[in-house]
């Protein structure tokens, strides 16, 4: 167990350790610390959950832009979610700053990293949004094509929705996806989302596919419309 600093609540490494120790703390709290030493530089930063293969922490927009500005201009994020607008490191810093940093103050929940357990290396980010236009959250997630195919996104994708049920309370969770999406579409089957119907998000705005638990009938009763 590392022992923790109580001023800064960052974990004290020895500077003895390998590069790419990694060390598990517990903090008061209940949340995981998790401590990487490499290059003499102690790095901490709150897990928010792990599967067996995977670890998910919150983005940070100094540590993560560089990830961040290749993965939103990957071919299938811009045919399939959108141009963000991010050309930059910078750009990449705001996106988060105002994205997914802004949603965790808020909300208290937002899009993740998700890294591979094995070797802490970044493969895509999978979480939570809330939309103004939606009054439901809705998960969201992407990935770099290089990892598809070994299972990842539906492995993040269930662990959200479970995190999303047994620590946050959120009963209820959709997910949106452009009309041609139909791998999205197959994963969202999966862990038991199924489609409803096609809406718009804004009057002006392309129509999107609509995936609840329960379809229209549990929407009327819950009182949620769309």
């Amino acid at each position: 167990m590392l022992k923790i600093n109580r001023r800064t609540n960052v974990p004290r490494i020895r500077q003895d350790k390998t590069a790419g120790c990694v060390e598990r703390g517990e903090l008061l709290n209940g949340g995981n610390l998790f401590a990487i030493h490499e290059r003499n530089t102690t790095i901490a930063r709150m897990i928010v959950l792990e599967t067996e293969r995977l670890i998910f922490s919150r983005l940070d927009p100094d540590r993560d832009s560089e990830f961040i500005l290749g993965l939103v201009n990957g071919p299938s994020f811009l045919r399939y979610i959108g141009d963000k607008g991010v050309r930059t490191l910078a750009d990449a810093r705001r996106y988060i700053t105002d994205g997914p940093l802004k949603s965790y103050e808020t909300n208290g929940y937002g899009l993740y990293k998700v890294e591979l357990k094995s070797n802490l290396t970044p493969i895509g980010m999978c979480g939570l949004i809330k939309r103004d236009t939606l009054p439901d959250a809705d998960i969201g997630f992407a990935f770099l094509e290089e990892y598809w195919g070994a299972g990842y996104a539906y492995e993040s994708a269930a662990a959200v929705m479970s995190y999303a049920r047994e620590k946050l309370g959120i009963k209820r969770v959709v997910a949106i996806t452009t009309p041609d999406n139909v791998a999205s579409g197959k994963l969202l089957n999966k862990i038991g989302l199924k489609f409803d119907r096609l809406i718009q998000l804004t009057a002006d705005s392309p129509e999107v596919k609509l995936f609840t638990p329960d379809c229209d009938e549990a929407s009327e009763k819950d009182g949620h419309g769309y």
